[in-house]
């Protein structure tokens, strides 16, 4: 119904007509209240989002703040350093420091040994025997630096029949590559993981001495990633051999050929993580490209998978629960996040209830991470189970008095559409209550995207896969990236295929560094 803009005159009209003008009104200003409630929650979502100048201000503020603790923390340091020794003034309360942590016993340690410049008693001209020592420790960095390795191969000639004998030419990871497995290892682990693009690195490599061109290192990459990609078949295998999958996507933009445009590819990521579960079995991730969105491509990957899918509300994913082989377990962080963005937009009652209720099941969670399934299920059954009881009647109820229209009566529709999904936690003892496996392991491409933008090309895109699935591997088993694909690098070339799971990071032995050299002075 239109209101007129202008007031007609109450008097001239009749009870029923003023009660239909009340109620007309009344909608309108329902309306409008749920648009302003729309409104308020889009801006503050784009300025979470937002990239622009104002963006860059934000981050200008918070580097001259960072500078000038710098610079309040170095004079303060300056100012302690002229101060007399505490014997020479007298005692008072000082502000205690936070007490200093022995450095890691992995680093390398260099001893230098400092003797006296005298070989007898300065006094009395005595022989001098050793007493003891004082030790301490000053924690340094050496820049990384290149080295030529020289392969020589001596010929050796028969006295007798002159046949000449040579060691064979050792393998290298690209055939006649001029890269090292150290060397490539850390391209990729700078790239990917580090999130530096390949020219930046050519500009490091260049104040190093080493003219490495931007070309030369793509190449480099694409070589490496062809002979890993075995490799990442095998962890897919591992990924998709168990009950329960964490599954996600992340856009990623891709340069499409000829026109300079860029579309939108996707990265999908599959983690299997069953500690939380108390379960020893090594996890792992698995990384898939795809030129765009259709759920045909989740179908392809997860086709010879059977369990439950923990997962967002993906339409996409809708039809592998078609069959029954496949049970979707639905995340309560998405849940929780609808009500979060509500409460930072506009400080609403509702939304501060649901996620104080939200935060009562996190916290049995947090209690129980770790314990085996069956242990976890009882927890769930006895303190859980009523929560979700209750507080799904409160969401029926609370739906019941909100305006449908409104933003709070969204969030609450997406937690009951799901109800059935977001129960299935409760019911066994291996699957968790979010996907958040998931949304960890997509963080480093989000990290990447920010700083290269997009990937040259959909085979940049399927790259990319290889790599973060062998680094995101690599990290969930507690494994320096860029030391378990030097290792992999060294050896992968002359491993036999049919046993390339001995690659894979719980299979293989990284080669021990040696931690102490001495020098004296």
């Amino acid at each position: 119904m239109v209101v007129a803009r202008t007031l007609p005159d109450l008097e001239q009209l009749d009870a029923e007509t003023l009660r239909a003008l009340l109620r007309a009104t009344h909608e309108q200003l329902l309306s409008r209240q749920d648009e302003i409630e729309h409104l308020k929650l889009l801006l503050a979502k784009l300025r979470r989002m937002q990239f622009g100048r104002k963006s860059e201000k934000l981050e200008r503020q918070i580097e001259q703040l960072e500078l000038k603790l710098e610079e309040l923390e170095a004079n303060k340091a300056s100012r302690d350093s002229q101060l007399p020794p505490v014997s020479e003034v007298s005692q008072k309360p000082i502000a205690r420091r936070p007490a200093r942590q022995a450095l890691p016993e992995h680093l390398r340690r260099e001893v230098k040994t400092y003797a006296p410049n005298v070989d007898a008693c300065p006094d009395c001209g005595g022989h001098l025997r050793k007493l003891g020592e004082d030790v301490s420790e000053v924690l340094e960095y050496v820049p990384e630096h290149f080295k030529v390795i020289r392969q020589v191969r001596p010929k050796m000639s028969c006295s007798s029949c002159e046949r000449i004998v040579q060691a064979p030419a050792p393998s290298r990871p690209i055939e006649r590559g001029l890269a090292g497995p150290g060397l490539l290892a850390h391209v990729l682990v700078a790239k990917y993981c580090d999130h530096l693009p390949l020219y930046r690195q050519s500009e490091i490599y260049a104040r190093a001495g080493v003219e490495l061109e931007r070309s030369t290192l793509a190449d480099w990459v694409g070589a490496t990633s062809r002979l890993l990609a075995p490799l990442v078949e095998s962890i897919s295998r591992h990924v998709l051999a168990t009950a329960k999958l964490h599954a996600d996507d992340i856009p990623v933009p891709v340069l499409a050929p000829g026109n300079g445009k860029t579309k939108i590819g996707r990265l999908w990521t599959y983690v299997r993580d069953d500690r939380p579960a108390g379960d020893i079995t090594p996890s792992a991730v698995w990384f898939a490209y795809s030129p765009d969105r259709r759920g045909e491509h989740p179908r392809q990957h997860l086709r010879s998978f059977r369990g439950f899918l923990q997962a967002d509300g993906y339409a996409g994913f809708h039809h592998l629960y078609d069959g029954g082989q496949i049970q979707e377990a639905a995340c309560w962080a998405h849940v929780r996040r609808k009500f979060y963005e509500l409460q930072v937009a506009h400080a609403s009652p509702i939304a501060a209830a649901a996620i104080e209720r939200i935060a009562a099941l996190y916290a049995i969670e947090s209690e129980i991470r770790g314990r085996p399934p069956e242990e976890r299920l009882e927890v769930r059954s006895t303190r859980a189970r009523p929560l979700l009881e209750s507080l799904h009647s409160w969401l029926e109820k609370t739906l019941s008095q909100v305006s449908r229209k409104s933003e709070i009566a969204a969030a609450i529709r997406y937690a009951l559409s799901r109800w059935r999904a977001l129960l299935r936690y409760s019911e066994d003892g291996q699957l968790e209550i979010d996907n958040n496996a998931a949304e960890r392991a997509l963080r480093a491409v989000a990290l990447g995207r920010k700083n290269y933008l997009f990937a040259g090309s959909d085979a940049g895109g399927e790259r990319a896969a290889v790599i973060y699935s062998l680094i995101g591997t690599a990290k969930l088993n507690d494994i320096d990236p860029e030391a378990y694909l030097r290792c992999v690098l060294q050896r992968i070339a002359e491993h036999p295929i049919n046993r390339i799971d001995e690659l894979l990071p719980w299979n293989i032995q990284l080669e021990p560094q040696s931690p102490l050299t001495e020098t004296h002075t």
